[in-house]
């Protein structure tokens, strides 16, 4: 009965699930555009469209698609719960050109009919050769070939073809982009009731650029973009998609095509490709550095080969057109550069770096290396970059010789990584050792390496013994042995206990330096003393204050010099010293001025001895204080009750002054005088840090400064130069604090001096002031004086020195005011303090020193110049001693306005006379002649042979430029020259091959001879004779007539006198007229001047007669007129008696004689003849006759 009642519940529970069925309603307005389908793939649901009309079901299907911008009303009815039954597709076509995409974005409509489960495509047709590029707008993508665990299912394909069909990719992931090549459908798959975002990808087109890759199995090629782009993409096509990135690494491909997003990828992108060659002992595969030639030659590339190769193997690298070695950081020009980095033994990698072109071809290397060629952008490489060969490594051969007696010579491996070995002789009985060969010298024996490079392995020590006693002669190290290998140089020192042995450095000098710290010229000492254990006094560069130590017992030497130094040791000299009981006696000679010199006890940083002392003598410089320092000292744990104790020893007048310290007192502070520290230490607890000490001591100058502020803003153009000429002196001087050798104070600053212990003898002052003219307006008639100096400066001026400056259309006159110049030459020098010095500035021609009171009374020079006032005398100078001015261009460097001394020669010198004048130089001297005056001129003329050009002398007077003299290099010399009226005198320079033009010229004036006086005076002195021969004669005649003709005669008181005898005359002769001519014929009275006369062609008829005492009646020709002479007034006759007061003793009359009345002068109008008869008349016109200076008239004679 039960069974019946179960069987009937069942069967009516079957029918109920057989009748139910579920329905649902959905309004739906598709977007513009969208494509919307409504579909099912159950048999029983169906999708309906509603009427609005009744509300009934117009139409069913499984499969239903939707009006866009329609309002629809749905009905589902399915036997299946409806949001796992239907499904919705919602598909948008994207339409691309070249430039864009539209509708830019990949817009979803997340409204519509979200309860059931979407998919959501988008069909993209672009251009060809276009790449669409999808960018998510939110988060990113990852790839995946499962399904989604959130819902959200993207989906890609495209038509390239590949072994994928489709590319699935889930929500949260790093792909940002999706790159498509049309066609290309990209959809969303997600379930019912999932929320989705309006708009999912932005869309953006570029064009396709495509490269062809193929890369074999050896070698390995990455594309990376440059971090400065943020656009570019390099892409492989990968199943539907391409597969995107910023770097793709490729190795053993074949034509794969690589696409990149950018239409100039050369620009964003570089490749680096790396080869690699695997080489033998004697050969290489592959043997030569093989590319491919045509591929992304448009990149810029970066080709590496990495070349293994087994020990005791060189490689040779062979580069056609070869390479030039350029430094470390150098750059080629053409972009091509080439790298080669060797990695050593120790790992140290070795780089070098080269250009194309060069006259290195083939390059010798060692080890495993990498060489790495850069390649510009739009380069082609060659297919073979460089060619590759592996040898065996050969082996060096070096000798050695050596003449040292009792050398010893060693040669140890310090490098046990690498493969060589030492040997001596040749095979086949040649003898190798790995480790370890030692020479006894003297000797000449060959080397061998079985290694190219042997100072990467091996270390030489020369080891020489040098026992007492000590000879004192130098010691210097053997730089012949091994010049290309690390050297260590080794003296081995013994004495008899307790005696020592004593290092002088008298050159240069040790500077104790710390253990780590390497010597600037890499030669490296250190000292060893063996006295109860090994004590290490220090290690040293030259250079320093150290300049003896003094060792006990037993000590070594050493020099250390590194491979390929260049050695250049300086000698030691080794002799005996005193008994001590000292580890070590360090001489110490403190350098002048501020210093700081370090010094370390014995086997510092380690711990000095225990119970052993250590003393330092130290030279102090005069007028210095010093002070010690402790810089680092750790004291140890003395035992027994022990002390470390420092002893300072002092000299003084009394006697030593000794003074014990601890190491924690207050060490010697501004002493003066040599000292000597001693070191003692204690026995000491082992078992703690022991006695260590580093101090240092200064030198500072004692004494108390000058000081003295120069203020230079009150003078522009004004500096000054302080010089310290005594290095050996303890003078001092500083500006503002810094102490130097030289000083100068520049124009328009102020400065701080001092001076320190500095006597006037050490010190030089000069001062110098630039005077600079732009033009004649800037420069007006300027006065030179030296300024006054700050009366704080210890020393006096020593030279003033003024640099003037000018444009090239410019010259410089000089004019002294004190009246003329003179320049020093022999035996005209300059005798007073004062003179300047004369010089162009350029090239610092010297012109000559000029002095005053001269026969120079100008200068122009055309150029730069400087004067310089030398001497102690400028301080007594006063007021100014030159003029100077700008007038305009002048043809010649330098002209000179000279006028001579009648009393004196004058001397003229080219500029730097004896030296040679400057080349192409010209000069013109003026020389104005005293009137009545001639020149004799007096060459000393030294010529040059000429490369270019001549040299010439000439000589122009000034009137007319005459020219007088002239004469060149190849001429004949002219010594001497006459001229007679003012002169122009040239010269000028060629440009000399050999010799030099230099020329001294000496000009002597003379007085101009006249010789028309001295023969009007003889003429005159001879007529005068003969007036007074012809009165002697007449007198004498008369007296004789008188004789002949003697009478009586009567005295009458009255009447006439006559004679009786004398019938001549009967008449008086007032009363008759026997004294009156009616004619005077005048050759019979002048017959015997006018037969000699000159005149003569002015009478038809001379008189040839006897000569008698009567006139004639003149029977010559009367047709013409005779000439009229007029003579001038008469003047005032003298007095012709004296007074009787003066008739014995005449004083000097007081009227002075004019000049037509003296013997001094004649008159012009006179007829040279015995008459002196006047041949014009007028005014009296006298010509001087004696060279005697006229004295003035004094004003009482007048």
């Amino acid at each position: 009965m039960r069974l019946c009642r179960t069987c009937a519940l069942l069967a009516l529970l079957f029918l109920a699930v057989l009748d139910s069925s579920e329905s649902q309603r959905e309004v739906v307005r598709p977007d513009k555009g969208l494509n919307v389908i409504v579909s099912t793939e159950q048999p029983k649901c169906s999708v309906c469209i509603v009427s609005k009309v009744n509300s009934t079901q117009s139409s069913c299907n499984s499969s239903l698609s939707l009006v866009p911008e329609a309002e629809t009303t749905l009905e589902f009815s399915c036997s299946q719960p409806v949001e796992q039954s239907y499904t919705v597709t919602i598909a948008r076509s994207i339409e691309c050109t070249e430039n864009a995409c539209s509708p830019p974005t990949l817009q979803t409509q997340p409204s519509i009919l979200t309860n059931f489960a979407r998919i959501f495509t988008w069909d993209l047709n672009a251009a060809q050769d276009t790449v669409v590029r999808l960018s998510i707008i939110e988060g990113g993508l990852t790839d995946t070939s499962q399904p989604c665990s959130d819902g959200y299912q993207f989906s890609v394909s495209t038509s390239i073809a590949s072994s994928k069909a489709q590319t699935q990719y889930c929500r949260g992931g790093s792909v940002k982009s999706l790159y498509l090549i049309n066609p290309a459908v990209v959809s969303l798959q997600v379930k019912p009731k999932a929320q989705v975002v309006s708009e999912l990808f932005q869309t953006s087109v570029t064009q396709l650029k495509t490269e062809v890759i193929s890369v074999d199995s050896s070698t390995t090629m990455v594309l990376s973009r440059d971090p400065k782009e943020s656009v570019c993409e390099v892409c492989t096509a990968e199943g539907p998609t391409l597969t995107c990135s910023t770097e793709k690494t490729l190795n053993n491909v074949e034509k794969l095509s690589l696409v990149f997003s950018c239409p100039k990828p050369q620009d964003g992108f570089n490749v680096k490709i790396n080869k690699k060659i695997e080489c033998t002992k004697t050969s290489c595969k592959p043997s030569a550095a093989e590319i491919v030639p045509d591929q992304l030659n448009a990149f810029k590339r970066s080709l590496t080969w990495d070349i293994s190769v087994p020990e005791s193997t060189v490689l040779t690298l062979d580069f056609p057109g070869g390479l030039k070695d350029i430094s470390a950081g150098g750059t080629c020009p053409d972009g091509y550069q080439y790298s080669v980095n060797t990695t050593k033994s120790n790992g140290e990698i070795q780089s070098n770096n080269y250009c194309k072109g060069g006259t290195v071809s083939d390059l010798n290397l060692l080890g495993v290396m990498t060489v790495t060629i850069e390649v510009p952008k739009g380069e082609k490489l060659e297919s073979a970059a460089f060619n590759v060969k592996a040898t065996e490594r050969a082996s060096r051969m070096m000798t050695v010789v050596s003449k040292i007696n009792k050398a010893r010579i060693i040669i140890s491996k310090v490098n046990k990584e690498l493969d060589c070995k030492v040997c001596t002789g040749v095979a086949p009985n040649q003898k190798c050792n790995p480790e370890i060969l030692k020479l006894i010298a003297p000797c000449n024996v060959s080397v061998a390496f079985t290694c190219p490079r042997p100072q990467d392995v091996f270390n030489v020590e020369i080891n020489r013994d040098i026992d007492a006693p000590f000879s004192g002669d130098p010691v210097q190290a053997e730089s012949s042995v091994f010049p290309e290998l690390n050297r260590t140089f080794n003296w081995d020192l013994k004495t008899d206990y307790p005696h020592t042995f004593q290092l002088d450095f008298p050159e240069q000098g040790l500077r104790q330096i710390s253990s780590e710290e390497k010597c600037p010229d890499e030669h490296t000492y250190t000292f060893i003393i063996y006295l109860r254990g090994q004590a290490n006094i220090g290690t040293f560069c030259r250079g320093g204050s150290v300049n003896t130590i003094q060792g006990c017992y037993k000590g070594r030497v050493s020099l250390q010099v590194p491979a390929n130094a260049k050695m250049d040791p300086f000698e030691f000299k080794l002799s005996g010293g005193p008994e001590t009981n000292m580890i070590a006696i360090v001489g110490v000679n403190l350098p002048r001025g501020v210093s700081d010199t370090t010094l370390v006890t014995a086997n510092f940083p380690r711990d000095f001895p225990d119970n052993m002392q250590m003393q330092w003598n130290f030279t102090v410089p005069g007028m210095h204080n010093y002070t010690v320092r402790f810089d680092h000292v750790t004291p140890p744990e003395c035992l027994n009750n022990g002390e470390v104790k420092v002893e300072y020893q002092a000299e003084a007048k009394t006697g030593a002054n000794t003074v014990t310290k601890t190491l924690k007192d207050p060490q010697p502070e501004h002493q003066q005088g040599n000292f000597n520290m001693v070191l003692t230490n204690c026995e000491t607890n082992t078992t703690l840090p022991g006695l260590t000490l580093n101090y240092s001591v200064s030198v500072v100058r004692s004494g108390r400064p000058v000081l003295c502020t120069v203020d230079l803003t009150k003078d522009p153009g004004m500096s000054l130069q302080i010089e310290n000429l005594n290095s050996d002196s303890y003078c001092e001087i500083s500006i503002n604090s810094e102490v130097k050798e030289k000083i100068n104070v520049t124009a328009g600053s102020i400065a701080k001096l001092s001076f320190l212990d500095c006597p006037n003898e050490d010190v030089r002052l000069t001062a110098k002031k630039v005077i600079d003219c732009k033009n004649t307006e800037s420069c007006p008639v300027t006065t030179l004086s030296v300024p006054t100096m700050e009366p704080c400066l210890p020393m006096p001026l020593n030279s003033f020195t003024w640099h003037l400056n000018i444009p090239e259309t410019k010259t410089w006159d000089l004019v002294s005011p004190k009246g003329s110049l003179r320049q020093s030459l022999p035996s005209q020098e300059c005798k007073e303090p004062f003179s300047l010095h004369l010089a162009e500035e350029e090239g610092s021609n010297f012109v000559g020193n000029f002095c005053f009171d001269g026969v120079i009374q100008k200068i122009q020079v055309h150029a730069n110049i400087s004067i310089t006032a030398p001497g102690q005398q400028l301080s007594r100078m006063t007021g100014s001693f030159l003029n100077i001015s700008v007038s305009e261009e002048i043809t010649e460097t330098i002209i000179y306005a000279v006028s001579p001394d009648p009393m004196s020669p004058t001397l003229l010198a080219t500029p730097n006379w004896p030296q040679g004048m400057k080349s192409y130089r010209t000069l013109s001297w003026i020389v104005m002649l005293p009137d009545q005056y001639k020149a004799q001129l007096n060459f000393n003329v030294t010529q040059p042979e000429c490369k270019e050009g001549h040299t010439g002398i000439d000589v122009r007077t000034i009137g007319n430029e005459q020219l007088k003299l002239s004469f060149k290099e190849q001429d004949p010399q002219v010594v001497e020259k006459l001229v007679g009226e003012s002169f122009y005198l040239n010269m000028s320079n060629c440009e000399p091959e050999t010799g030099q033009f230099s020329a001294l010229t000496t000009i002597n004036l003379q007085r101009k001879q006249n010789f028309l006086p001295i023969v009007l005076g003889i003429s005159g002195a001879l007529l005068l004779l003969l007036l007074v021969l012809a009165v002697v004669c007449i007198v004498t005649k008369k007296k004789k007539n008188q004789k002949r003709n003697r009478g009586s005669s009567i005295y009458m008181p009255k009447g006439n006198i006559f004679r009786p005898s004398d019938m001549h005359f009967t008449k008086t002769r007032s009363e008759n007229e026997s004294h009156v001519y009616e004619s005077i014929d005048e050759a019979m009275v002048y017959g015997h001047l006018l037969s000699n006369s000159s005149h003569g062609e002015a009478f038809p008829d001379h008189y040839n007669g006897i000569q008698t005492d009567s006139y004639r009646t003149f029977t010559g020709p009367t047709d013409e007129a005779l000439p009229v002479i007029k003579e001038p007034d008469p003047q005032p006759e003298d007095k012709t008696f004296m007074d009787p007061s003066e008739t014995f003793i005449p004083s000097r009359p007081r009227t002075p004689i004019n000049r037509q009345d003296s013997l001094g002068f004649q008159d012009r109008r006179m007829i040279d003849n015995e008459l002196y008869t006047f041949k014009t008349t007028g005014e009296i016109n006298t010509i001087r006759l004696s060279g005697t200076e006229l004295e003035p008239i004094p004003d009482d004679s007048l």
